[in-house]
């Protein structure tokens, strides 16, 4: 960040759009990768990865060694300009047959690799769909249903991610396991509440714990009716590799960017300018619509304060929300935070709200997120929109869209999930 910065008494949403963008800067792939690559060894350098960062962390590879042998798969539109290592977009939240043709392509790359090799696999959030190749018996369109359901019954991300592994040739640490013997380096990007390896990307370096059963209890807690291969294909058992396989021995794995982090450097900013601050941790999940209203009751129980003693007030938060499709809107937690906190907050001077994604991409949307404001729902009004319809029907982006407060960034080429920020001002 440069230059002079949003004051956030005068300019409160512009210095809520300063705090994000301080986020998303702190855990940039070009700035926070080059001080965890190793000096090159004498054998082979193979660069792997996938997610929504890897095309990112491909390039800053390659800005620190020169062009490099790979292949990564990140989502479309998040491609990079690399010398050696090849880019692949593929779909994303639901895996699709360019994801399946890229990991196969991945999988015969790292074979036959000797001891003296070494693979540098660049992992971060988004990597579970990208990452794809289906269990035996299993077709694509079932990984499809499965992803479909998981993600509209507001199912939260470990639970998800365990499904994920047990229906997967690569995830739960078979993609480690494929290039044995080869030497492992995983530099992750995390976007999951704990930082765990085995969780990002559901764990494609990572030993695995959970079993098959677990898998089925998951499906059948949400009661989700999915295709009888995937059943079938859980009855069975699963490929994910157990604790303690020596195909493991010589895999590492570094975290170089975490949500934590990022939120620390919006605090800096914060207090830098004055502002008091309330740091509720990184790993905050639930219902975005529950999260939301909480936290603006907050916000309301501290304005009394703040008030009186005439010095802003930032919330900040990060995690993970989830939305249970209720209606027919397009959704995305971060929105559907915001859109729950403005009805909370029911426009009472001084207290404002972003929430996007550190990816720029709330939910399946090409859209970070949104921001708002006592002016929120008096603008909505005007215009004849219900903003209890539009949360009923899951439609914050919708709504957003008609009043002009989503935050559009495009592709950030980083992901270290939610970021959340409310601010409390004097008046």
């Amino acid at each position: 960040m440069h230059g002079a910065q949003p004051d956030p008494r005068h300019d409160p949403q512009g210095f809520l759009r300063a705090l994000f963008d301080a986020a998303v800067a702190a855990a940039d792939p070009l700035r926070v990768g080059p001080p965890h690559l190793p000096p090159r060894s004498k054998g082979r350098l193979v660069v792997i990865g996938a997610g929504k960062a890897s095309a990112r962390m491909a390039e800053a590879v390659e800005a620190h060694y020169g062009p490099c042998e790979g292949l990564v798969i990140t989502r479309y539109g998040h491609a990079r300009p690399t010398r050696g290592i090849e880019i692949v977009e593929a779909g994303h939240p639901v895996p699709d047959a360019a994801g399946v043709a890229a990991t196969e392509r991945m999988l015969r790359l790292v074979s036959g690799l000797g001891p003296d090799d070494l693979v540098l696999a660049l992992i971060s959030g988004g990597g579970s769909a990208l990452l794809c190749a289906p269990a035996a018996g299993l077709t694509l369109a079932d990984k499809m249903a499965v992803t479909r359901a998981l993600l509209d019954c507001g199912a939260p991300i470990d639970q998800i991610n365990t499904v994920r592994k047990h229906l997967s040739r690569v995830k739960g640490g078979q993609l480690a396991a494929a290039c044995h013997p080869a030497r492992v380096l995983g530099l992750m990007i995390s976007d999951v509440p704990g930082d765990d390896p085995a969780v990002i990307a559901s764990g494609p370096l990572s030993s695995e714990r959970s079993t098959p059963d677990e898998a089925l209890a998951i499906l059948d807690r949400h009661g989700l009716d999915l295709p009888e291969a995937v059943r079938s294909a859980l009855m069975r058992r699963s490929s994910v590799v157990p604790p303690g396989d020596p195909r493991l021995t010589n895999v590492q794995t570094r975290i170089i960017a975490a949500p934590s982090r990022s939120l620390q450097a919006a605090a800096d900013l914060a207090r830098r300018a004055g502002c008091e601050l309330r740091l509720l941790g990184d790993d905050l999940q639930g219902e975005a619509r529950e999260l939301g209203a909480e936290q603006a009751r907050m916000a309301l129980s501290l304005l009394p304060r703040v008030r009186a003693d005439g010095r802003p007030l930032v919330i900040l938060s990060g995690g993970e929300c989830t939305v249970t499709r209720r209606g027919d809107g397009i959704g995305g937690p971060n929105a559907e935070f915001a859109l729950a906190a403005a009805l909370a907050l029911d426009g009472v001077p001084g207290i404002h709200v972003i929430a996007c994604d550190t990816d720029g991409v709330d939910g399946a949307a090409e859209i970070a997120g949104a921001i708002a404001g006592p002016e929120t729902l008096p603008r909505a009004r005007a215009a004849g929109i219900d903003p209890g319809t539009a949360l009923a029907r899951n439609d914050a982006h919708g709504f957003f869209g008609a009043i002009g407060g989503q935050v559009v960034t495009g592709p950030t080429l980083t992901n270290v999930n939610d970021f959340r920020a409310v601010l409390v001002v004097p008046g």
